[in-house]
């Protein structure tokens, strides 16, 4: 018998359209009639029929959305939140939605599966440029030449009272800056680079209307299936400059989100777990 490779597609499917004929209808003689036809078929084609059942099986399985814990980091280390923040910044430019952990230790990822795959993998690299390059930022010490409003609460003749004063910006304060205007950079660039792939695959004559049904349709699906399964409470508000604000920071943070590589990363650390404990939620 010949290798099934070098069967057509075409013949995979009819012949497997067939046997799917004979086993749905309730009519003997139907059935008979449809498996006669596929076993003719299939003997001409030198193919088993086991092998066309497969392939059929393969081409009408659906992807479905599902829902993924992505480990973010351990409680109590610092920076959570604007790790947090550029996986938030990811998945919103590849259609994933994301609840996070009150705890700011995981997000809950839905999506379709190689969506997920792609913040995942996105993530991995990104979180390491981004780290690194916020370490080179404060081991520099460019952040000491800037200053940060704060707020002083004095007493006087018994009373307090509060005044605005400059003080040199901290480093925790200078990397929770630049880690939030990284974050959010990415976010900015991967979501422009998917604008112009839609735009692109919609350009297209022949496929602009197919494509643009396809995409409403995955958007409704991921909504419905989101809606069924979350059970965030409120919205994830993402990371806040608490300590102060520093634009310098800023500034930096923002530079090294647009000259981070956005691609070619060997390594796929999509982490799995069990969805536990409460969340709160983020588009």
């Amino acid at each position: 018998m010949s290798s099934p490779n070098a069967v057509p597609d075409r013949m995979l499917t009819r012949i497997g359209g067939l046997l799917r004929q004979a086993e749905s209808t309730d009519n003997p003689h139907e059935a008979e009639a449809f498996l006669t036809a596929a076993q003719r078929l299939a003997t001409r084609s030198a193919i088993d029929l086991a092998v066309a059942r497969a392939h059929v099986a393969v081409r009408e399985r659906r992807a479905t959305p599902v829902q993924r814990v992505i480990p973010i980091g351990e409680s109590g280390k610092k920076g959570l939140r604007t790790y947090v923040a550029l996986f938030v910044a990811i998945a919103h430019a590849n259609d994933v939605r994301c609840d996070v952990a009150r705890t700011s230790t995981q997000v809950y990822a839905y999506g379709f599966d190689s969506d997920i795959d792609t913040c995942a993998a996105l993530y991995t690299s990104l979180l390491v440029q981004m780290v690194r390059a916020s370490d080179e930022y404060i081991k520099s010490g460019r952040y000491r030449t800037a200053t940060v409003e704060k707020v002083v609460v004095e007493k006087r003749w018994g009373a307090k009272v509060r005044r605005r004063v400059q003080a040199p910006v901290a480093a925790v304060t200078a990397r929770l800056n630049f880690q939030m205007a990284f974050a959010s950079r990415i976010g900015a660039r991967l979501a422009e680079v998917g604008q112009e792939v839609r735009a692109q695959a919609q350009a297209e004559p022949a496929s602009s209307t197919s494509t643009a049904l396809a995409l409403r349709d995955k958007e409704i699906e991921l909504s419905d299936f989101y809606i069924r399964n979350s059970e965030a409470r409120g919205t994830w508000r993402g990371p806040s400059a608490s300590a102060g604000h520093s634009a310098a920071a800023r500034r930096a943070g923002d530079r090294a989100g647009r000259a981070a590589r956005l691609g070619g990363s060997p390594e796929l650390g999509a982490a799995r777990g069990q969805l536990t404990g409460g969340s709160d939620g983020c588009a």
